[in-house]
């Protein structure tokens, strides 16, 4: 039987997430500990007793959820998966667990990460939406239509079939929900974020984010790494740092990922991370197979 690890991404954060952790295991305290040295504040108090707004920053979100998928992996005896796969950010924390970053480059690398996004994020007013119900190659179809005449919104997040999220403009978005519930879409619904993951409008975030990847120490990881961009397993560090880079604006095969490696002779998925988002995508692959 082999067993693959993954981690989430942004949207999985809650409030008190870890606190469990940090107060029953020494080893999880030290790390969380080290983690507040590192960023030179305290993210253990937004974890643990914050507000869902300071908890929802992408330059609190992402280090917080990194930190935690981490933390409880390494917490896991005798971790040995045989494959690993992050959605979006949970790359970072996959390749970290895996031993492909130190715990402390690692954070460095999410933090550089979530704060280019975060500027990224306030120079454009752009968002997301969630599409359910509507075939893949419809979407496509659709935000290339919009994309020639409104402005950029682009699939962003294949989490499962049936389920997609698009990212570009305010405008653009708006007008492909529209579009798409029209062609049949079950819903089109705006998420609640402050910009455009995955889309082109995240290029000034990448060019910043390339000069952190360059200098990161990457090393080749445990077990191969299923990254977003092609859905294929990595464990060159040169393809991998490539892949990292151009994650930021290309879109999350997530469904392509889980279902390449079942292919591979995966049988158990495990979750590192806050919540279970990415179980029930999973179960939801599993099931169109």
């Amino acid at each position: 039987m082999s067993k693959a690890c993954v981690f989430p991404g942004q949207g999985a954060q809650f409030v008190g997430m870890g606190k469990d952790l940090y107060e029953s295991n020494p080893k999880a305290k030290e790390l969380f500990d080290k983690a507040n040295e590192i960023l030179g504040y305290r993210i253990t108090d937004i974890m643990f007793e914050g507000t869902d707004e300071d908890l929802k920053q992408t330059k609190v979100t992402q280090p917080a959820v990194f930190l935690h998928s981490v933390v409880t992996a390494l917490c896991i005896d005798d971790f040995k998966p045989d494959m690993v796969a992050g959605h979006s950010l949970g790359e970072f924390s996959a390749l970290t667990a895996a031993g492909a970053l130190a715990f402390s480059d690692g954070l460095k690398l999410v933090y550089a990460r979530a704060m280019a996004m975060q500027k990224a994020c306030e120079a454009t007013p752009s968002t997301m939406a969630a599409v359910i119900g509507l075939a893949d190659e419809e979407i496509e179809r659709i935000c290339a239509e919009v994309m020639q005449t409104v402005g950029v919104v682009v699939p962003a997040n294949y989490n499962s079939p049936g389920q997609v999220v698009i990212s570009g403009s305010v405008e653009a978005v708006k007008e492909a929900c529209a579009r798409l519930k029209q062609a049949g879409a079950k819903r089109a619904l705006p998420l609640a974020v402050g910009g455009a993951f995955h889309s082109p409008l995240m290029e000034p975030a990448q060019a910043e984010l390339a000069k952190a990847i360059e200098v990161a120490p990457l090393s080749t990881p445990v077990c191969p790494i299923y990254q977003n961009v092609d859905a294929k397993p990595h464990t060159d560090p040169v393809e991998i740092k490539e892949n990292l880079l151009k994650q930021l604006t290309s879109p999350v095969r997530w469904t392509q990922s889980v279902k390449q490696m079942i292919i591979d002779g995966m049988t158990d998925f495990v979750e590192c991370g806050p919540g279970q988002v990415l179980t029930g995508l999973i179960g939801r692959i599993q099931k169109s197979l």
